[in-house]
């Protein structure tokens, strides 16, 4: 079984976990009704690029 042979300090345990705090979430203005949404996600009115993709509303 692997044990490590000295403590390891806070500092590099610290540095170690530099990158795991949460980035913020992307959005774009969507072009045809000009709410915030993900990009590369459908609109909540179906609307993709542009053009209408589905016709179903989207959960929020």
């Amino acid at each position: 079984m692997a044990v490590p042979k000295k403590k390891t300090s806070k500092s590099k345990r610290d540095m170690r976990r530099s990158h795991h705090a949460l980035d913020q979430v992307t959005v774009v203005e969507d072009k045809t009704t000009g709410e915030l949404k993900r990009p590369h996600h459908v609109s909540a009115d179906g609307y993709y690029n542009g053009r209408q993709v589905t016709t179903d509303k989207v959960k929020r």
